[in-house]
């Protein structure tokens, strides 16, 4: 037996001689900084074809948001939920992934923003864009009501630059979310070091993400991004493997929006922390975002003790109080960063303004939707290609021009019934078997493809619409004086952010002999 382990070490020895000599030198060395665990190949080297490799440093926070860590919860109405003939809000546990969301509602300055670039980039070739972007100022126009200020400060006047803005409609809404995914990307490129910043994007010559990275948006370009390809040109432009630049801005499905709102991490009495791991469990259920209490107003024996938690109609009439005594000291929208934040650190989950969600509405979605990162409203798109599979060429405006997904498409394992258009499942599993919507809009109902839920009470609306699990639904075309919206970001990698890898670490463990 020590002769036969003698002899196996010898030959180990040997073959490990052999590998060595065999190997590169440039392996050996590690002149790329990182070896293929499965090839030997070096990467990040061009000598070795250039395979480029960026370990993962984290996902920052963008600016004005917060990390909500996501988790299972039981979705829809709570015990003391309005007597409905719908039963639209039936209770269901889901579960939704990290992401991060706008710690406000958008407020009129970083809206006036987006529609100052637009106007400046776009006006004189395509002037209808402009008029397109801005905010429906007239929904403050009532026929017994004297909304006239409001009609013409609301948006304009910087009294009003930290309320937030109404107004916008659904699509006005997703077209924001675009917009401010390529200024952030295009933010971090300047800030980095590859462009220099170019206030004279006009016509087709804007920076959009997409069109960066395959190469056909130039700008002010400052310093090169070196390709390792070994029959390239050199140079490159930065992409999504280098790790700078983020996901896209959206909005909120209902169930992450519902499941922020509530905040429940704050009603977990043993949370995770640097000394223990975190218990699964929930002590209570919200109805407000508030915390667990069924009330709107401050309990604590201070001096904040009574006071209103949100902004909302307190009753017929009574939008604020009386002088002197004012109950939530705002007679309609008020300042985004006021009232009670929830244990997410989120400001007016409920009260101040309802908010657009992504979702498509139907009353009965709670016996449609997966029980995993639930969601209503897919519509496959893609980047055109052309006959050599290349990008197609940017369009007049510098977006690359997209089309839907045809049915060989699709992986062949999704399956989507008998239906015409297996692209657009806004109306999946309405009671047909084709793209139809069953509901007949204008008809027998008010509801389509294009009827978009919202959430969240605003200040003209009675206290039951400030609890998370209510839902309501209106045109995506249209606007009101009591809708806004925010934006969310997914979180990449881990669930729990940047303090731990996912999965459960038990650190470098061994194997135990048995």
């Amino acid at each position: 037996m020590k002769r036969q382990l003698i002899g196996l070490s010898l030959l180990c020895i040997g073959a490990a001689t052999y590998f060595s000599a065999c190997t590169p030198q440039s392996v050996k060395k590690g002149k790329g900084g990182s070896i293929s665990k499965t090839t030997g190949w070096e990467r990040n080297n061009s000598g070795w074809g250039g395979f480029e490799v960026k370990e993962f440093e984290g996902q920052p926070t963008p600016s004005g948001m917060v990390f909500v860590q996501g988790g299972r919860f039981t979705m829809g109405a709570v015990d003391d939920e309005m007597p409905t003939l719908e039963y639209n809000n039936t209770r269901r546990t889901v579960t939704v992934s990290s992401f991060y969301m706008d710690e406000t509602e958008l407020e009129n300055e970083s809206y006036r923003e987006y529609t100052h670039w637009v106007k400046r980039t776009y006006f004189t070739d395509y002037p209808e864009m402009y008029l397109r972007a801005m905010p429906d100022q007239t929904v403050w126009r009532s026929a017994m009501s004297y909304n006239e200020p409001y009609v013409k400060n609301y948006f304009n006047f910087n009294a009003y630059n930290h309320y937030p803005v109404v107004g916008v409609n659904w699509y006005q809404a997703n077209d924001y979310c675009e917009w401010r995914t390529d200024r952030y990307n295009e933010m971090l490129l300047v800030r980095a070091g590859y462009q220099y910043t170019n206030v004279n994007q006009s016509g087709e010559d804007v920076f959009n993400t997409k069109s960066y990275i395959a190469g056909q948006y130039g700008g002010s370009r400052r310093s090169k991004k070196t390709d390792l390809e070994p029959n390239g040109s050199g140079e490159r432009p930065v992409d999504y493997g280098d790790g700078l630049f983020v996901p896209d801005f959206r909005l909120p499905t209902e169930a992450e929006w519902e499941y922020a709102a509530l905040g429940l991490i704050g009603n977990n009495p043993s949370p995770e922390n640097k000394r223990r791991r975190g218990e699964e469990v929930i002590t209570d259920r919200n109805v407000y975002p508030f915390g667990p209490k069924n009330t709107t107003r401050y309990g604590l024996h201070n001096q904040f003790q009574g006071e209103f938690e949100g902004n909302f109609m307190r009753g017929k009439g009574d939008y604020m109080g009386v002088a002197g005594g004012l109950n939530d000291n705002a007679d309609g929208p008020t300042q985004v960063n006021q009232f009670l934040r929830n244990a997410f650190g989120l400001y007016n989950m409920a009260g101040n303004v309802n908010e657009w969600v992504m979702d498509t509405y139907r009353p009965n979605n709670h016996t449609d939707v997966n029980d995993y990162r639930p969601f209503r409203g897919n519509e496959y798109m893609r980047y055109k290609s052309q006959e050599d599979y290349t990008l197609e060429e940017k369009d007049s405006i510098g977006h690359i021009p997209m089309e839907r997904v045809p049915f060989d498409g699709l992986s062949s394992y999704q399956r989507y019934e008998n239906r015409t258009d297996t692209t657009n499942l806004h109306s999946y599993r309405d009671g047909d078997r084709v793209s139809q919507s069953q509901y007949k809009y204008g008809e027998m109902s008010l509801i389509n493809d294009s009827t978009k839920v919202y959430k969240g009470g605003s200040w003209a609306d009675r206290a039951y619409w400030l609890s998370p699990g209510t839902r309501r639904y209106i045109q995506g075309d249209m606007s009101t004086s009591t809708i806004g919206f925010r934006c969310v970001m997914d979180r990449l990698g881990s669930p729990t952010g940047d303090v731990q890898p996912g999965g459960n670490s038990f650190g470098r463990q061994k194997y135990h002999k048995r």
